[in-house]
Formats: structure tokens, sequence, C-alpha cells
């Protein structure tokens, strides 16, 4: 769909999260919209992305069995910025630990040896 078929496009959207349920693809769709609503710019539409992102990043981790300490969980939740979250949530499909996720790109896992 275009951008211009918006009329559209908000036909589709709750039919289809309902349809997903509970399921992991569901944690993903949830993500998509919120970075597709991107025209709402103001700090409460960006705050309630940010809530949605920190959600739906935990919600993976919890369902891929990547321990959150109390310390992480605040990081994430405390996160207002949606493309730092957006970041960690990426980062998180494939990330065996909190500690991946929070590095930076061209940092280094701790030596071992």
């Amino acid at each position: 769909m275009s951008a211009d078929d918006e009329n559209t496009a908000t036909t589709f959207i709750e039919p289809t999260e309902q349809g997903l349920g509970a399921t992991q693809a569901a944690a993903l769709w949830r993500h998509l919209m919120a970075v597709g609503l991107s025209f709402f710019q103001s700090q409460t539409a960006q705050q309630l992305r940010a809530e949605g992102r920190a959600k739906d990043l935990l919600l993976l981790l919890g369902h891929r069995g990547v321990e959150v300490s109390e310390a992480d969980r605040e990081r994430i939740v405390g996160c207002g910025d949606p493309d730092v979250l957006g970041l960690w949530f990426r980062k998180a499909l494939t990330a065996t630990s909190t500690a991946e996720i929070f590095a930076s790109d061209g940092e280094a896992g701790p030596d071992v040896g």
C-alpha cells in the first residue's frame, strides 16, 4: 500500500493484529506499526511509541529465554528514544544476552581467555 492509501491501510491494521493473537508475530507486527505511524511527531506520540517498543522488546527477550536483570529492565523501560529501542529490538532478534543488545555496533564482546 502506498503512503497515500492511509484509509485502506487503517481498515486492515486492527483485524491483522487481532488475527495474530498473542504470537511472536503479533509483537513484530506491533513493532512495525509503531514505526509506520511515524508521521505523528508529538511528544505524546513518541512516548507511546517508546513504551510500546520497550514492551515488545521485553516480550521478545522473554520469549527467546534471554535473562533480563532488574537494572536492564529499568534501562529498557526508561529509554524514551524510539530509535534506540528499535535498534535494541533488532539486536534482540539474535542476541543471547542483554550485554549484546546494549553493546555499540563497533564494540567487541568481553574477552574470553
